[in-house]
């Protein structure tokens, strides 16, 4: 008989849970995108730059952004040091701590429509980084000039997203996939902590065992609220973290 992999048989006693966390304003207390521009002489973009942003593109406005930046003189260790300055949301450095010491239930992922680069360099300096199997987000890397090039991070059909990331796609792609690495067996529980609009889409992925948590009074919070699905509007009025139950 074939042994069971550690993974395996985690899942098999049914005490293998998966904790899928957003990054901006969900790990950190503000928009990674919005921090690092302070790195610019003047601490803001012109006008011009902030005009020339679409709904529903935001990567290809950030791919702008971080080309102005660029051409304005920012180096890779002004960006750099932006984003480790960038405060956690309070209560998450000690729910990591949680996590941490309890590894052999919990596994941890990252979705988010931030870049590697800004992920990469904060977990490391809070030095949680260790704790997390994956990370999905926007390859983001630096070329020749000094320039941080962002990408998308895949095309995808859904009209609820923007167009270069689905979060629930990639949400379900990994659950089957671990499944099947896992011999088969499901995670006991998915927990999706999250704040944003692009949050609501994974949240519909989840099973009635599954748990979701939309940060207090952020945009995911505010959608559930006045939503009619009856999947995103069953709330309870439970606080973690300052997060809500779903």
């Amino acid at each position: 008989m074939t042994a069971l992999s550690n993974d395996a048989l985690a899942a098999s006693r049914g005490r293998h849970f998966l904790v899928v966390f957003d990054f901006d304003e969900t790990i950190i207390n503000e928009s990674s995108d919005d921090a690092v521009v302070r790195a610019l002489p003047g601490q803001q973009l012109p006008d011009w730059l902030k005009n020339c942003f679409r709904e529903g593109h935001y990567n290809e406005h950030m791919q702008k952004v971080l080309a102005y930046m660029a051409d304005q003189g920012v180096s890779k260790d002004s960006i750099r040091s932006a984003v480790e300055k960038i405060s956690p949301t309070p209560g998450l450095l000690n729910l990591f701590q949680y996590l941490q010491s309890h590894q052999q239930d919990f596994e941890l992922v990252v979705i988010s429509d931030a870049n590697t680069f800004f992920i990469e360099t904060w977990l490391e300096r809070a030095g949680v980084r260790h704790l997390f199997r994956k990370i999905f987000t926007n390859p983001a890397s630096f070329d020749a000039t000094g320039r941080l090039v962002l990408l998308p991070f895949h095309s995808h059909s859904c009209s609820r997203c923007p167009d270069n990331m689905c979060k629930q796609a990639i949400l379900r792609e990994y659950l089957a996939a671990r499944q099947k690495e896992c011999g088969g067996a499901p995670f006991q529980r998915v927990f999706y902590v999250g704040d944003g609009a692009n949050d609501i889409c994974p949240s519909l992925a989840l099973r009635p065992q599954d748990t979701a948590f939309p940060r207090r009074d952020f945009p995911m919070h505010r959608l559930c609220w006045s939503c009619s699905n009856p999947r995103q509007a069953s709330l309870r009025q439970m606080s973690f973290l300052g997060f809500m139950v779903t």
